[in-house]
């Protein structure tokens, strides 16, 4: 897949190409139903599949105080994009200019003059253009006026009904569900960070562990303990591990929670490495123990009911 960051770097002889156009923050299941439609359409049209998306969260910009966490960083949203099967990835800059097209501006601009966009699909809920004044039916107009065709794509729903979204994800995330949250997105919930050094007190309890800067906007599970895979860039398979996400409160009581990665029978450095760690499932509440002892022996059971977890 070409990714392209910016349309300046879209080559003029780019196209004739099949459009979706949003976030796609996570890349659920409803995300890849759409894109495997465009996938087709591509194949249809002998185009190339391609996906605009944004830098940054559009409310960055327009609402800061709104901005969501996300669930994915745009390198993440890359490789998920990629297996889809999706032949072109153009991350557009979201700016106060680029706030401010109007609906003709936007689809002259971006799907018309950079993408020669011959067919795009996007959501029923999808609207474009400064205060988002342009809807399904301005870009239906702006379609036959420029010669492509538009493809409304159903919302997808879920286990109880609900429409699949970000949103709901989010929801699940902050319940602490990943279950639920895995089932939407149809793959684990992964948050990537760098290991920085800690305190080292869990080495010192028998259960050294990885500590995890996660980039600021990126959404952290309800805390808690978790079953989890680790994933090492270019080392290999999965590694089972138990994650805490959490204050600390029997030693520091934190302000910012901490992502602390303990790899199951394992014990080499990762230090400066960077990690991907997939949520698989939740065991238990962050607590509160009346001392060290109390704590390794929780933690005793956490690993064999990790243990348990993925022996099935």
């Amino acid at each position: 897949m070409k990714v392209y960051r910016g349309l300046h770097e879209v080559p003029e002889d780019f196209g004739p190409s099949v459009v979706t156009i949003g976030v796609f923050d996570g890349v659920h299941r409803g995300h890849q139903a759409l894109m495997r439609t465009v996938v087709d359409l591509g194949r249809a049209h002998e185009a190339v599949p391609t996906v605009a998306t944004f830098d940054r969260h559009p409310l960055e910009v327009i609402a800061p105080d709104k901005a969501p966490q996300l669930l994915s960083t745009l390198p993440q949203r890359a490789r998920l994009i990629e297996q889809l099967g999706m032949e072109a990835l153009v991350v557009m800059t979201f700016d106060d200019v680029f706030r401010h097209l109007s609906p003709e501006e936007f689809v002259r601009t971006v799907l018309v003059d950079e993408l020669r966009c011959v067919h795009t699909v996007v959501g029923a809920n999808f609207t474009f253009g400064h205060k988002r004044a342009g809807t399904i039916e301005t870009l239906q107009a702006l379609g036959a006026e420029h010669g492509f065709e538009v493809t409304v794509f159903e919302m997808q729903t879920g286990a109880v009904e609900d429409v699949v979204s970000s949103t709901l994800i989010r929801r699940h995330l902050a319940d602490g569900d990943v279950d639920r949250a895995n089932a939407e997105m149809d793959h684990p919930y992964r948050l990537e960070g760098f290991v920085e050094k800690g305190a080292a007190r869990g080495k010192g309890l028998g259960f050294p562990t990885a500590n995890l800067r996660i980039p600021d906007r990126m959404l952290l599970p309800k805390l808690g303990v978790y079953v989890a895979r680790v994933l090492r860039r270019g080392a290999g398979e999965p590694l089972p591990a138990v994650v805490n996400v959490g204050v600390n409160p029997t030693f520091e009581q934190r302000t910012d929670p901490v992502v602390e990665v303990h790899v199951l029978d394992f014990d080499e450095d990762l230090y400066g490495e960077v990690l991907e760690v997939e949520f698989l499932h939740r065991l238990r509440d962050e607590q509160r123990f009346p001392d060290a002892d109390a704590l390794v022996a929780q933690m005793d059971r956490d690993v064999a009911d990790a243990r348990a977890w993925f022996a099935g």
